[in-house]
């Protein structure tokens, strides 16, 4: 691992109030990662090392053990289950760093930048692989079922994000189908493969199923608007990002929807050209349009949806904790 790498498990702080009620859980998910991390080529441990312990939130298996313990699951196989849905997270950082010819995630240089992209993408599929092993492991058939249907949704969002890249039509309605797919089917299938795990009632299984995913689109929409308006040392990469790789982001579509003829020529010709040429002048459109109000509020109607599935679940520490997580997707500022 390189020397700059922090030590194992320093990405989370399971002590932190979203994580206290499944402490336990998450540190023996901790060493599960490492464990499963194993493999006879060092550079595969080394390079899924460096990704997995680079600061990140690990929401997704945070989501899977808060839906299980939530109807009151006692056996072990939630940590199993959480450690491969962070697999399956992991991979899609290190292919999407190489789709994007990324030199920055959270504050550090991507693994494709300090190692070439054909061992970042080649460890991206141990990984994936690794995680269907796991899923072997847990034993479900409809556990399966769901995390293979999200790698196939997942795969297609990230390619339907690609297709749009530098397309100034893309509408309101394609940008949420992309987010659905790249982002929230994991969220999505996090907590809908926790709630199957504890042997859910239907009501509650659409519940956290739905829980997951409005909480994954409200999650994407403000990272998108951080793009517009956010701190790059906060957030470990550079304001702008998403312009200078031409995506059409909501901000850039609502501002286009609602701005004068002269500011929508200005924000297509910026997508259309990439880069930050034109970031100044944009900023100022997404502002002035009311673009990034727009998007926090269609954040806060996400999260707003997603906190009332918790209706169908018991009261416990745990559905508070996924209650904080809805508020937390839309408050934070990383």
């Amino acid at each position: 691992m390189p020397a700059n790498a922090p030590p194992p498990s320093s990405s989370v702080t399971a002590n932190s109030s979203l994580h206290a009620v499944v402490a336990d859980d998450f540190a023996a998910v901790n060493r599960t990662i490492l464990d499963q991390l194993a493999s006879r080529i060092p550079l595969v441990e080394t390079i899924g090392q460096y990704i997995i312990e680079s600061g990140g939130k690990r929401l997704r298996p945070l989501l899977v053990l808060l839906a299980a313990r939530s109807l009151g699951y006692e056996g072990d196989k939630h940590v199993t289950l959480a450690t491969l849905v962070e697999f399956m997270h992991t991979s899609t950082l290190l292919h999407d760093d190489v789709v994007d010819e990324s030199h920055m995630r959270r504050g550090k240089a991507t693994a494709n930048d300090s190692w070439g992209n054909a061992p970042s993408v080649l460890v991206g599929d141990f990984l994936y692989s690794r995680s269907f092993q796991m899923m072997v492991e847990v034993g479900s058939m409809r556990i399966m079922e769901v995390l293979s249907q999200a790698t196939c949704t997942i795969a297609e969002g990230e390619v339907q994000q690609l297709t749009n890249v530098g397309n100034p039509d893309t509408d309101e309605a394609a940008y949420f189908e992309t987010i659905q797919g790249k982002t929230a089917m994991l969220f999505e299938a996090a907590s809908h493969s926790g709630a199957i795990l504890a042997d859910a009632t239907p009501e509650q299984e659409a519940a956290l199923q739905h829980y997951g995913r409005h909480l994954g689109l409200a999650f994407q929409l403000i990272d998108d608007l951080l793009d517009y308006q956010g701190d790059a040392e906060a957030m470990g990469k550079n304001v702008g990002d998403d312009l200078a790789e031409g995506k059409p982001t909501l901000p850039l579509i609502q501002a286009m929807a609602v701005g004068t003829p002269e500011q929508r020529t200005l924000v297509r010709r910026a997508i259309r050209q990439g880069g930050l040429d034109h970031l100044d002048e944009v900023l100022a459109i997404v502002r002035d349009t009311g673009a990034l109000d727009y998007t926090r509020a269609r954040a806060e109607e996400m999260a707003d949806k997603a906190l009332a599935q918790l209706d169908a679940l018991p009261d416990s520490p745990y559905r508070d904790s996924m209650a904080r997580l809805a508020r937390l997707a839309v408050d934070r500022q990383s």
